[in-house]
Protein backbone atom coordinates (compact mmCIF):
# COMPACT_ATOMS: atom_id res chain seq x y z
CA UNK A 1 0.00 0.00 0.00
CA UNK A 2 1.22 3.50 -0.83
CA UNK A 3 0.02 7.03 -0.20
CA UNK A 4 -0.13 9.44 -3.11
CA UNK A 5 -1.39 12.66 -4.58
CA UNK A 6 -3.84 13.16 -7.43
CA UNK A 7 -3.81 16.02 -9.88
CA UNK A 8 -6.98 16.98 -7.97
CA UNK A 9 -4.70 17.88 -5.04
CA UNK A 10 -3.28 20.53 -7.38
CA UNK A 11 -6.65 21.57 -8.82
CA UNK A 12 -6.17 25.32 -8.39
CA UNK A 13 -2.39 25.43 -8.59
CA UNK A 14 -2.48 23.88 -12.07
CA UNK A 15 -5.46 25.96 -13.24
CA UNK A 16 -5.57 28.99 -15.52
CA UNK A 17 -6.91 31.06 -12.61
CA UNK A 18 -3.45 31.38 -11.09
CA UNK A 19 -0.60 33.44 -12.58
CA UNK A 20 1.90 30.58 -12.97
CA UNK A 21 0.07 27.24 -13.28
CA UNK A 22 1.95 24.09 -12.31
CA UNK A 23 2.76 21.66 -15.08
CA UNK A 24 2.85 17.89 -14.91
CA UNK A 25 6.56 17.66 -14.07
CA UNK A 26 6.22 20.24 -11.29
CA UNK A 27 3.34 18.29 -9.76
CA UNK A 28 5.35 15.08 -9.97
CA UNK A 29 8.35 16.74 -8.31
CA UNK A 30 6.14 18.16 -5.56
CA UNK A 31 4.65 14.71 -4.96
CA UNK A 32 8.12 13.26 -4.42
CA UNK A 33 9.20 16.16 -2.20
CA UNK A 34 6.12 15.64 -0.01
CA UNK A 35 7.09 12.03 0.74
CA UNK A 36 4.22 10.54 -1.27
CA UNK A 37 5.09 7.62 -3.53
CA UNK A 38 2.16 7.64 -5.98
CA UNK A 39 1.07 10.35 -8.42
CA UNK A 40 -2.33 9.81 -10.07
CA UNK A 41 -2.71 11.82 -13.28
CA UNK A 42 -6.49 12.04 -13.15
CA UNK A 43 -8.78 13.81 -15.65
CA UNK A 44 -5.75 15.62 -17.03
CA UNK A 45 -6.36 15.79 -20.78
CA UNK A 46 -2.88 17.13 -21.79
CA UNK A 47 -1.34 13.74 -20.95
CA UNK A 48 -3.18 12.29 -23.95
CA UNK A 49 -1.29 14.62 -26.31
CA UNK A 50 2.22 13.77 -25.11
CA UNK A 51 4.57 12.32 -27.68
CA UNK A 52 6.32 8.99 -27.20
CA UNK A 53 9.49 10.85 -26.24
CA UNK A 54 7.60 13.01 -23.73
CA UNK A 55 5.90 9.98 -22.19
CA UNK A 56 9.25 8.25 -21.81
CA UNK A 57 10.73 11.36 -20.19
CA UNK A 58 7.82 11.45 -17.71
CA UNK A 59 8.15 7.74 -16.96
CA UNK A 60 11.87 8.07 -16.40
CA UNK A 61 11.42 11.11 -14.17
CA UNK A 62 8.91 9.23 -12.02
CA UNK A 63 11.26 6.25 -11.80
CA UNK A 64 14.15 8.49 -10.77
CA UNK A 65 11.96 9.98 -8.02
CA UNK A 66 10.69 6.54 -6.89
CA UNK A 67 7.11 7.63 -7.59
CA UNK A 68 4.60 5.19 -9.08
CA UNK A 69 2.34 6.73 -11.74
CA UNK A 70 -1.40 6.04 -12.03
CA UNK A 71 -3.91 7.35 -14.57
CA UNK A 72 -7.50 8.54 -14.42
CA UNK A 73 -10.05 9.26 -17.11
CA UNK A 74 -13.81 9.17 -17.75
CA UNK A 75 -15.90 6.91 -19.94
CA UNK A 76 -15.99 3.31 -21.13
CA UNK A 77 -15.78 3.62 -24.90
CA UNK A 78 -13.41 1.01 -26.30
CA UNK A 79 -11.22 3.31 -28.38
CA UNK A 80 -10.75 5.66 -25.46
CA UNK A 81 -9.81 2.99 -22.93
CA UNK A 82 -7.55 1.32 -25.49
CA UNK A 83 -5.74 4.65 -25.75
CA UNK A 84 -5.37 4.75 -21.97
CA UNK A 85 -4.00 1.23 -21.89
CA UNK A 86 -1.39 2.37 -24.41
CA UNK A 87 -0.56 5.34 -22.15
CA UNK A 88 -0.35 2.94 -19.22
CA UNK A 89 2.14 0.77 -21.08
CA UNK A 90 4.28 3.78 -21.98
CA UNK A 91 4.26 5.11 -18.40
CA UNK A 92 4.55 1.75 -16.60
CA UNK A 93 1.13 2.32 -15.00
CA UNK A 94 -0.76 -0.49 -13.27
CA UNK A 95 -3.99 1.35 -12.32
CA UNK A 96 -6.48 3.40 -14.35
CA UNK A 97 -9.49 5.03 -12.74
CA UNK A 98 -12.52 5.59 -14.95
CA UNK A 99 -16.25 6.30 -14.74
CA UNK A 100 -19.36 5.13 -16.56
CA UNK A 101 -20.09 8.49 -18.15
CA UNK A 102 -18.08 10.82 -20.32
CA UNK A 103 -19.20 14.13 -21.78
CA UNK A 104 -20.28 12.41 -25.00
CA UNK A 105 -21.46 8.99 -23.83
CA UNK A 106 -23.70 7.79 -20.99
CA UNK A 107 -24.10 4.01 -21.29
CA UNK A 108 -26.85 2.00 -19.69
CA UNK A 109 -25.69 -0.64 -17.19
CA UNK A 110 -26.06 -3.32 -19.87
CA UNK A 111 -24.01 -1.27 -22.34
CA UNK A 112 -21.37 -0.60 -19.68
CA UNK A 113 -21.08 -4.31 -18.94
CA UNK A 114 -20.62 -5.17 -22.62
CA UNK A 115 -18.03 -2.44 -23.14
CA UNK A 116 -16.05 -3.67 -20.15
CA UNK A 117 -16.21 -7.24 -21.42
CA UNK A 118 -14.35 -6.00 -24.50
CA UNK A 119 -11.58 -4.07 -22.73
CA UNK A 120 -10.98 -5.99 -19.49
CA UNK A 121 -9.24 -8.98 -21.15
CA UNK A 122 -6.69 -6.57 -22.62
CA UNK A 123 -6.14 -5.07 -19.17
CA UNK A 124 -5.66 -8.57 -17.74
CA UNK A 125 -2.98 -9.33 -20.32
CA UNK A 126 -1.25 -6.03 -19.56
CA UNK A 127 -1.48 -6.50 -15.75
CA UNK A 128 -3.49 -3.28 -15.37
CA UNK A 129 -6.48 -2.72 -13.09
CA UNK A 130 -9.42 -0.49 -13.97
CA UNK A 131 -11.26 1.11 -11.06
CA UNK A 132 -14.81 2.42 -11.55
CA UNK A 133 -15.24 5.43 -9.30
CA UNK A 134 -18.21 5.83 -6.99
CA UNK A 135 -20.06 9.05 -7.77
CA UNK A 136 -23.53 10.52 -7.85
CA UNK A 137 -24.35 9.96 -11.53
CA UNK A 138 -24.49 6.17 -11.15
CA UNK A 139 -25.87 4.36 -8.13
CA UNK A 140 -23.24 2.43 -6.19
CA UNK A 141 -25.24 -0.77 -6.40
CA UNK A 142 -25.27 -0.45 -10.20
CA UNK A 143 -21.47 -0.13 -10.28
CA UNK A 144 -21.16 -3.19 -8.08
CA UNK A 145 -23.53 -5.25 -10.21
CA UNK A 146 -21.39 -4.52 -13.27
CA UNK A 147 -18.11 -5.28 -11.47
CA UNK A 148 -19.55 -8.50 -10.05
CA UNK A 149 -20.80 -9.56 -13.47
CA UNK A 150 -17.34 -9.12 -15.03
CA UNK A 151 -15.67 -10.70 -11.99
CA UNK A 152 -12.08 -10.02 -13.02
CA UNK A 153 -9.02 -9.04 -10.96
CA UNK A 154 -8.52 -6.34 -13.60
CA UNK A 155 -11.73 -4.52 -12.61
CA UNK A 156 -12.79 -3.10 -9.26
CA UNK A 157 -14.05 -0.02 -7.46
CA UNK A 158 -12.24 3.26 -6.97
CA UNK A 159 -13.89 4.31 -3.72
CA UNK A 160 -14.63 7.96 -2.97
CA UNK A 161 -17.50 7.95 -0.46
CA UNK A 162 -17.96 11.72 -0.49
CA UNK A 163 -19.00 11.74 -4.14
CA UNK A 164 -22.22 9.83 -3.50
CA UNK A 165 -23.92 12.18 -1.04
CA UNK A 166 -25.59 14.06 -3.91
CA UNK A 167 -27.37 10.80 -4.80
CA UNK A 168 -28.60 10.54 -1.20
CA UNK A 169 -26.24 7.65 -0.46
CA UNK A 170 -24.65 7.71 2.98
CA UNK A 171 -20.83 7.57 2.81
CA UNK A 172 -20.60 4.72 5.32
CA UNK A 173 -23.18 2.71 3.36
CA UNK A 174 -21.11 3.21 0.22
CA UNK A 175 -17.98 2.05 2.06
CA UNK A 176 -19.74 -1.07 3.32
CA UNK A 177 -21.24 -1.94 -0.05
CA UNK A 178 -18.01 -1.60 -2.01
CA UNK A 179 -15.30 -2.67 0.46
CA UNK A 180 -14.81 -6.17 -0.97
CA UNK A 181 -14.31 -4.80 -4.50
CA UNK A 182 -12.19 -1.71 -3.76
CA UNK A 183 -8.88 -1.49 -5.64
CA UNK A 184 -8.06 2.22 -5.15
CA UNK A 185 -9.02 4.92 -2.64
CA UNK A 186 -9.60 8.61 -3.23
CA UNK A 187 -9.15 10.33 0.12
CA UNK A 188 -10.81 13.69 0.67
CA UNK A 189 -12.88 15.09 3.51
CA UNK A 190 -16.17 16.94 3.16
CA UNK A 191 -18.71 18.85 5.23
CA UNK A 192 -21.95 20.82 5.12
CA UNK A 193 -22.04 24.51 6.05
CA UNK A 194 -25.06 26.77 6.43
CA UNK A 195 -25.51 29.37 3.71
CA UNK A 196 -25.57 33.01 4.76
CA UNK A 197 -28.97 33.80 6.20
CA UNK A 198 -29.47 30.15 7.20
CA UNK A 199 -31.20 29.34 3.91
CA UNK A 200 -29.82 26.03 2.68
CA UNK A 201 -26.39 24.42 2.90
CA UNK A 202 -23.15 24.28 0.97
CA UNK A 203 -21.59 20.83 0.58
CA UNK A 204 -17.89 21.21 0.07
CA UNK A 205 -14.43 20.07 1.06
CA UNK A 206 -12.71 20.37 4.41
CA UNK A 207 -9.21 19.57 5.66
CA UNK A 208 -8.78 15.83 6.16
CA UNK A 209 -9.80 14.81 9.67
CA UNK A 210 -12.07 17.81 10.27
CA UNK A 211 -15.15 16.84 8.25
CA UNK A 212 -17.65 14.01 7.86
CA UNK A 213 -15.41 11.33 6.36
CA UNK A 214 -15.31 8.43 8.82
CA UNK A 215 -11.75 7.46 7.98
CA UNK A 216 -11.51 4.86 10.73
CA UNK A 217 -14.57 3.08 9.35
CA UNK A 218 -13.17 3.27 5.82
CA UNK A 219 -9.82 1.87 6.93
CA UNK A 220 -11.38 -0.94 8.97
CA UNK A 221 -13.76 -1.95 6.18
CA UNK A 222 -11.38 -1.75 3.22
CA UNK A 223 -8.12 -2.73 5.00
CA UNK A 224 -5.87 -0.91 2.50
CA UNK A 225 -2.61 -1.88 4.21
CA UNK A 226 -3.45 -5.56 4.30
CA UNK A 227 -4.79 -5.57 0.72
CA UNK A 228 -2.14 -3.25 -0.80
CA UNK A 229 -4.64 -0.60 -1.88
CA UNK A 230 -3.21 2.84 -2.64
CA UNK A 231 -4.70 5.90 -0.95
CA UNK A 232 -4.67 8.98 -3.18
CA UNK A 233 -5.29 12.48 -1.80
CA UNK A 234 -7.78 14.82 -3.47
CA UNK A 235 -9.46 18.06 -2.37
CA UNK A 236 -12.73 19.92 -2.77
CA UNK A 237 -11.27 23.28 -1.81
CA UNK A 238 -13.49 26.26 -2.71
CA UNK A 239 -11.81 29.23 -4.37
CA UNK A 240 -10.54 31.66 -1.76
CA UNK A 241 -10.31 35.45 -1.91
CA UNK A 242 -7.18 35.58 -4.11
CA UNK A 243 -5.09 33.20 -6.23
CA UNK A 244 -2.30 33.44 -3.66
CA UNK A 245 -4.56 32.52 -0.75
CA UNK A 246 -6.17 29.70 -2.72
CA UNK A 247 -2.78 28.19 -3.57
CA UNK A 248 -1.61 28.58 0.01
CA UNK A 249 -4.70 26.81 1.36
CA UNK A 250 -4.42 24.02 -1.21
CA UNK A 251 -0.80 23.37 -0.25
CA UNK A 252 -1.72 23.43 3.45
CA UNK A 253 -4.58 20.97 2.93
CA UNK A 254 -2.21 18.65 1.07
CA UNK A 255 0.32 18.75 3.88
CA UNK A 256 -2.38 18.09 6.49
CA UNK A 257 -3.82 15.21 4.45
CA UNK A 258 -0.45 13.52 4.07
CA UNK A 259 0.42 13.97 7.74
CA UNK A 260 -2.95 12.47 8.70
CA UNK A 261 -2.53 9.47 6.39
CA UNK A 262 1.07 8.75 7.33
CA UNK A 263 0.11 8.88 11.02
CA UNK A 264 -2.75 6.42 10.46
CA UNK A 265 -0.73 4.20 8.11
CA UNK A 266 2.80 3.91 9.52
CA UNK A 267 3.42 0.95 7.20
CA UNK A 268 3.42 3.36 4.28
CA UNK A 269 6.37 5.25 5.76
CA UNK A 270 8.07 8.34 4.42
CA UNK A 271 10.81 8.40 1.83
Amino acid sequence: MAIGLSTYAFFWRMSSRVPDPMGLEAMLDHTAESGATVFQICDYAPVEALSCAELEKLRQRAEDLSVRLELGTRGLETAHLTRYLALAQALDVRFIRTMFNSVTHQPTPDEARELLRIIVPQAEQQDVQFGLETYEQVKTRTLLEVVDAIDSPALGICLDPGNCVAALEHPCDVIDMTARRVVNLHIKDFAFARQNGWVGFTYSGSPLGTGLLDYDHLQNAVRPNERHINQVVEHWLPWQSTPEETCRQEAAWTTQSLNFLFARNPQAGLR
